[in-house]
């Protein structure tokens, strides 16, 4: 449920660079789809969602575009935020129950960032008369990737933690002699 959750929050921010970089991952099978959703990793959805990542990623460094873009995301990128945490809710196997649930999770979460974003570009637009908006996006590109890294990366992160853990607690039981082996070292004494 977090990965759905951190995914959408991505597509709160973009809407087609979370899609294309899940499909990328689920191709190579670095993420795991639920099986209604594994069309996001065929040739045609990795195009589609790879020019739509180009054209929104450069649209948004030019003054006039990233406004229309953010109109246009206002239904986009909470849709986006849904399709992302169904794709990735795999333990609910009826597909119909996944969306609904992608839906119920995703489409607030993506809304709230773009929310955020559209109204901090107004007022950037209107102080700086846009001339700030292109750094912003970067910036907002940057934090995007970041999240999405994370989103990914903190599960495996969390599995490595647990796995270092155990080997130490493993260590450290090995080498604690067993009372008996006190005890008689304390009678010798």
């Amino acid at each position: 449920m977090a990965l759905a959750i951190a995914l959408a929050a991505c597509a709160g921010l973009r809407a087609w660079l979370p899609l294309f970089l899940v499909g990328i991952l689920a191709r190579f099978d670095f993420l795991t789809l639920g099986t209604s959703w594994r069309f996001l990793a065929s040739n045609q959805a990795l195009l589609l969602f790879g020019i739509a990542t180009v054209i929104e990623i450069l649209g948004d460094k030019i003054a006039a575009v990233d406004h229309a873009l953010d109109a246009v995301s206002t239904f986009l990128r909470p849709a986006a935020g849904s399709l992302l945490a169904a794709s990735v809710l795999s333990f609910i196997h009826d597909p119909h129950l996944a969306l609904v649930a992608g839906i119920v999770v995703g489409a607030p979460t993506a809304f709230l960032p773009h929310a955020a974003k559209s109204s901090l570009r107004v007022s950037s637009t209107g102080l700086t008369a846009g001339l700030a908006n292109p750094v912003l996006s970067v910036i907002e590109d940057g934090i995007s990737l970041f999240l999405f890294a994370l989103a990914i990366l903190v599960p495996l992160l969390a599995a490595l933690l647990l796995v270092a853990v155990t080997v130490l607690l493993l260590w450290r039981f090995s080498r604690r002699k067993p009372a008996s082996v006190r005890a008689a070292r304390i009678g010798r004494a």
